[in-house]
This record gives C-alpha cells, sequence and structure tokens, in this order.
C-alpha cells in the first residue's frame, strides 16, 4: 500500500508503544530550533513527556541532549556540564544579534589589524592569538542581547526586537579552551575584506560563543560576529553517539509498530556516563529509596552524583549537603 502524500512510498507505521526513559543524542541540523527537535522527537517517542538541555540556536547544528519520560528530570543537570564547539567567527562586520542572523550595523572591515593575520607567525596572527589568550580562562561575560535572559520578568530579545534600549550585566563564565585554528580572507555580501577565523571552544554553561565572537571583534577594533556554530559535545556525550533526525526516523519506521525502535541511552547509562559514581548497599538503597538522608560527609557540594544500588540499578541523583546526601531526583 501507497500514501500519496508521501510520494508514493510505503505509509509510516508508526509504534503503538512509547520510547524506553532515557537519553537520545541528536545532532541537530541548521533551520531547526530546539523545540522543533523535541516536537519530532515527541512523535517518534509516542510521549510528550520529553525535553532537551541546552539550547541551541536554529543556525547551530550538533549535540542536542534529548530526555524521554523520567530522564527529563536529569536535562537541568545535563544542562550544567561543560560544553565542545567549533566555531567560525567573522572579523571586520558587527550584527545586531552578534551571529549571521541579525543585520549588520557596521562593516569596518580589517584594515585596523597588523598584516598577517592569515599566516601561523604572521603580525596580524600574533595580535588574534594574544586577543583570544584574554578571552579565555575565567572571565567576565556580557551575553548578547538577542538571548532568552530575563530582564525585569520579559526576555532579552524580546526587548531587543522591540528596540529597548537597556544593559545587561557581565556574568562570570569559564572558556578553559579558545583556540584558532585557521584564518582566511574573505568577503562580505556588501563587498567588504573581512577574515574569517574557525575557532574552537570548550565554556562552562551559561557562557554565549557570539558574545566571544562580538568580543574578540571588539579587542582587535574590527568587530566581529558568528557565522558558524556546531556542538561537538556536552559533558560526555560527543557527536560519536549523536544521530541525525532522518537516522532516528529510519530506525522508528523500520521497527513497525509492535515496539518503538527509537535508540534510546538507558537511564542508567546516561547517569553512569555524566556524573560521579557511588555505589551504595541494599540497607542504603532502601532508606535513600524512602527518602532519608544518608550520610556522606565525602560528598562534593553543588555536584551531582549518581547513586546505584548493589543490582547497578540507577537510584537517584544527589549531591552533599551538610555531610548528608540531598535528593535532586529519585528514580528508585
Amino acid at each position: 500500500m501507497t500514501d500519496k502524500d508521501t510520494g508514493g512510498r510505503a505509509a509510516r507505521r508508526a509504534p503503538r508503544i512509547a520510547a524506553a526513559d532515557g537519553l537520545v543524542v541528536v545532532d541537530k541540523p541548521a533551520g531547526h530550533t530546539s523545540h522543533d527537535v523535541v516536537a519530532r522527537l515527541r512523535g517518534m517517542a509516542r510521549t510528550r513527556r520529553v525535553g532537551h538541555a541546552g539550547t541551541l540556536d536554529p543556525m547551530a547544528t550538533g549535540v542536542l541532549l534529548i530526555g524521554i519520560g523520567r530522564a527529563t528530570r536529569l536535562l537541568g543537570h545535563l544542562a550544567l556540564t561543560d560544553k565542545e564547539y567549533t566555531a567560525t567567527v567573522r572579523l571586520g562586520q558587527t550584527t545586531v544579534t552578534d551571529d549571521a542572523e541579525g543585520e549588520v550595523t557596521a562593516s569596518a572591515g580589517t584594515t585596523g589589524l597588523p598584516p598577517g593575520a592569515t599566516e601561523a607567525a604572521g603580525e596580524g596572527r600574533v595580535a588574534l592569538e594574544a586577543a583570544v589568550a584574554r578571552l579565555t580562562g575565567e572571565i567576565l561575560q556580557v551575553p548578547s542581547k538577542v538571548s532568552a535572559i530575563k530582564v525585569d520578568g520579559k526576555r532579552s530579545y524580546k526587548r531587543a526586537r522591540e528596540g529597548e534600549e537597556f544593559e545587561l550585566a557581565a556574568r562570570p563564565v569559564s572558556v578553559p579552551v579558545f583556540t584558532v585554528r585557521t584564518v582566511r580572507a574573505a568577503v562580505a555580501d556588501d563587498g567588504t575584506a573581512v577574515l574569517d577565523a574557525d575557532v574552537t571552544v570548550v565554556c562552562s554553561s551559561g557562557t554565549y560563543v557570539r558574545a566571544l565572537a562580538r568580543d574578540l571583534g571588539a579587542a582587535l577594533g574590527t568587530g566581529g560576529h558568528l557565522t558558524a556554530l556546531r556542538r561537538t559535545r556536552v559533558g560526555p556525550y560527543g557527536l560519536d553517539a549523536a544521530h541525525t533526525l532522518e537516522e532516528l526516523q529510519t530506525a522508528v519506521d523500520a521497527a513497525g509498530e509492535a515496539v518503538n525502535g527509537l535508540p534510546v541511552m538507558p537511564l542508567a547509562e546516561a547517569a553512569a556516563a555524566a556524573f560521579p559514581r557511588w555505589d551504595v548497599d541494599e540497607k542504603q538503597a532502601r532508606l535513600l529509596s524512602n527518602g532519608v538522608r544518608l550520610d556522606a560527609p565525602g560528598l562534593a557540594e553543588g555536584r551531582p552524583t549518581a547513586v546505584f544500588g548493589p543490582d547497578g540499578r540507577f537510584l537517584a541523583l544527589v549531591e552533599g549537603a551538610r555531610g548528608k546526601a540531598k535528593s535532586l531526583a529519585v528514580f528508585a
């Protein structure tokens, strides 16, 4: 049987049962919002209990963590892990959004930068590397105005789009890695001579790579914005574990109606990969499941730890609090 709406292809036979609880690592395509991906996964997983950790802008691609079922309770903690990106910074132009999606606000070009930026030992490259070094480590960063940060209860991007004048406060972020891989000469759409720098960034949660591009351009006197962004890792989950939406749909279609073929990483496996592990005995497991705070004098405060029972089951996510194990999410 064929379906006219699918151009003659066999009609999809959607699974009748929900996918197992767990994590799906998606390689998000450009042009999709993070919510678009969640919507697609809800259909594949046959449940509305689907969420994501760490929003990616529509122009960005790469690792997006999707939680299914009870795994949605892990997402807020997974979003706080460090992230790795590859990106392209265009030097010589600024935009209203600090990326290629926004209107160009200035085209200064790169005349203010010493020559030789495309050469490994050129004077311009030395200046570029020095500016990058100043944006590496523990820094204060002013987020992009076109962001989801709330200002007096209203999203920053809404204020920016309505033409409001406002300032965002600088916030401490960590950028342990900010390296320049290659620099090449380019010409912008308006004819401005620019430089495109391909970079690698490893940063803490809450860091805006767009803002790094903006600040790098400001430091060099050229202006700068982001033209490409790909997230290559969130915590321990990299592109090697990621699936495209097409791959996921193919797996679901191939499984048919009787089972759900969505390739889900089980809760226990996902937790063990992302958090320090604490194995407890049967008595401790029973107490923890009943809501009792276990004695845990060596447990780090403010750092989630995955607790496993003697049978290997993932029981809970906890953190240290005054010598006790404070439950963040219980799964037993």
